[in-house]
């Protein structure tokens, strides 16, 4: 007969490892292969339908990750339907905005009252790490910010604070372009 103890212990083990395989990283990065060389992805954020809100000031979990990101179209449109801010044509830089992992700022370059290119003229690079995160995040922020045509754009989740300071700074750019 197997003492008590030896089956409570042999329980519990069991357990332990059903949670220790189950346990999933919330906005962990995804490795993908590319070219023979690794790279690690954030998250794509998900695509906002119609009458949802895109910034709701959480962080998105939902995305998708995928090998690349999209390319930016040479000219955005605004949505139809939708009323865009009267901007002034030119390039103005926004805020210097100051994360825990280094500095965010960027520049809108506006033409034709829209918004036809985001440049990130500082990023956090405080460490490898940071460093990493902040070249991953910029295209995709870039791209949401062109298909946005505003500030409002998805947090990705795993640069949640790069994410906010290239709204945040984005937005001050935009503020003084206005018309």
């Amino acid at each position: 007969m197997i003492p008590k103890r030896a089956i409570g212990a042999l329980v519990t083990t069991a357990f332990a490892l059903v949670l220790l395989f189950s346990f999933k990283t919330p906005g962990g990065e995804t490795l993908a292969r590319t070219s023979g060389s690794d790279v690690a992805i954030v998250g794509a954020p998900p695509t906002s339908s119609p009458g949802s809100t895109a910034n709701s000031g959480s962080t998105s979990s939902s995305g998708s990750a995928s090998s690349a990101p999209a390319a930016p179209t040479p000219t955005p449109t605004p949505k139809s339907g939708t009323t865009t801010a009267a901007y002034r044509d030119g390039t103005v830089q926004g805020s210097v905005i100051s994360t825990r992992f280094g500095d965010v700022q960027v520049q809108v370059t506006i033409s034709g009252g829209a918004i036809t290119d985001v440049t990130a003229l500082e990023l956090p690079s405080s460490d490898g790490r940071s460093q990493r995160i902040a070249s991953m995040a910029e295209p995709v922020l870039r791209q949401e910010a062109l298909k946005a045509q505003s500030a409002s754009i998805d947090l990705l989740s795993g640069a949640t604070y790069t994410s906010e300071a290239y709204a945040q700074s984005l937005q001050s750019a935009l503020d003084a372009a206005r018309v």
